[in-house]
């Protein structure tokens, strides 16, 4: 009989102390944690309630894109939690490895690419069919090198040569090879590589001379734009032969909305910001209410791109003040982690991280109010999920995994200090 308890209970595994040991081994900042939880079910109400107009072209139901992004959080969360457990000096070990393998599939994205309004930025992975845009893999393993690389040369990194090239070359080159498919991602990608080389003691001269001479194209563009717009008609007149290559036009185009969009203005380019607009006048100060949303039966994207126009129009000026409140919280957190940790890679790592996607947050909600042309990226773990949202678990998991060790080094100094008042008062 004892036999049988014992064979019984082996094949009966004992699931009421699980969450308890997961619980325990969830280590990391515990707000950062927080502000992982609150987005994701932001997430999903929002979702559900933009993505009627989608589900109808698609002939869907809109429970079948909850159910969706509802997987695409649990193996997000999950990702994070495995991704924290990691001790994060193994990421600066595979930086180098990424960053080579990142070069290739950007290359192969631009040539063989599937192809989306005339740009190419994503693969598709054979087996689960699913799209994989290769700059979301190309970013992390840029910052993932950039921090090794800063780390590491912190005793020449105001030399030209063996401080500032080793870290702007591969910056420029990836920048260079995403811009064409996508430049609103490139542009980010360069702004938080100052950010973080300035932190990082780079000589301040070259870094404005690396921005001056970034900047020569892109104030070229914009001449361009402006030099090529039409008033009487609001249409772009001939482009050189030159101009009319790739997205360049997109771009083109894109300035132009920015620039000289009105009030009245009624054409199919100002489309999407008159709808955004529609929809901020809409929600006033407390919104019309979760599921409310009138916009989003116009608003191209209201899922993913102009997701914010809906926390506007559904949750008014105070939940968009608390969704920028709650994107500031997680950058303090992060620069507590950066100041804490007492290695140069974890610290450069989970700034450079924090960084790019503060960055990506406030692009989004700048081109929802029309602060910004319209740029093409999501809300960080609030737009609906794909390969973007799992490289942003990804990413969060890796910035609590350096809090993870930060948390460890500081009980185990803690234990120190203990140990050594214990040992004078036992001597005293």
């Amino acid at each position: 009989m004892a036999e049988q308890t014992n064979i019984r209970a082996f094949f009966t595994p004992d699931f009421s102390n699980m969450g308890d040991n997961l619980v325990q081994k969830t280590k990391g900042d515990r707000v950062i944690w927080a502000i992982v939880i609150l987005l994701t079910l932001a997430s999903l109400l929002l979702v559900y309630s933009s993505t009627g107009s989608l589900a109808y072209r698609m002939s869907k139901s809109t429970e079948s894109y909850l159910f969706k992004q509802f997987a695409f959080i649990i193996l997000g969360l999950m990702l994070i939690y495995f991704a924290h457990r990691i001790n994060y000096t193994l990421y600066s070990r595979v930086a180098l490895i990424l960053f080579l393998i990142s070069i290739p599939l950007l290359m192969y994205t631009l040539l063989f690419g599937v192809q989306l309004n005339s740009g190419s930025r994503w693969i598709k992975l054979p087996v689960i069919n699913m799209t994989f845009q290769t700059s979301d893999l190309a970013k992390l393993a840029l910052f993932m090198y950039m921090s090794r690389q800063l780390s590491k040369k912190q005793q020449v990194i105001k030399d030209f040569k063996k401080g500032f090239l080793p870290i702007i070359i591969p910056v420029a080159l990836i920048c260079l090879l995403i811009a064409p498919a996508n430049l609103s991602t490139a542009i980010l990608i360069a702004g938080t590589s100052f950010m973080l080389m300035f932190i990082g003691r780079v000589s301040t001269k070259h870094i404005l001379l690396t921005i001056g001479i970034a900047l020569i194209p892109i104030v070229f563009l914009i001449a361009v734009a402006v030099s090529t717009y039409d008033k009487q008609t609001g249409e772009t007149k001939k482009l050189p032969s030159i101009m009319a290559a790739g997205r360049i036009p997109t771009w083109i185009s894109r300035i132009q909305t920015f620039i000289f969009s009105k009030k009245d203005d009624d054409s199919e380019k100002s489309y999407q910001i008159n709808q955004a607009k529609i929809a901020i006048a809409n929600g006033g100060w407390l919104g019309k209410g979760p599921g409310n949303s009138q916009a989003r039966n116009f608003l191209p994207h209201s899922y993913s791109d102009f997701i914010y126009a809906i926390i506007i129009e559904e949750y008014g000026l105070v939940g968009a003040a608390a969704m920028i409140l709650i994107y500031l919280l997680f950058l303090y957190r992060c620069i507590r982690i950066y100041k804490k940790c007492p290695y140069a890679f974890g610290a450069f790592l989970a700034l450079a991280l924090s960084f790019t996607l503060v960055i990506q947050a406030i692009a989004n909600m700048g081109v929802n109010v029309n602060l910004f042309p319209n740029t093409g990226v999501t809300l960080p773990l609030v737009s609906m999920g794909g390969s973007s949202f799992l490289f942003t678990c990804l990413s969060i998991g890796i910035i609590l995994s350096v809090s993870r060790n930060v948390e460890q080094q500081e009980g185990k100094e803690a234990l120190k200090t203990v140990r050594q008042v214990a040992t004078v008062e036992a001597a005293s």
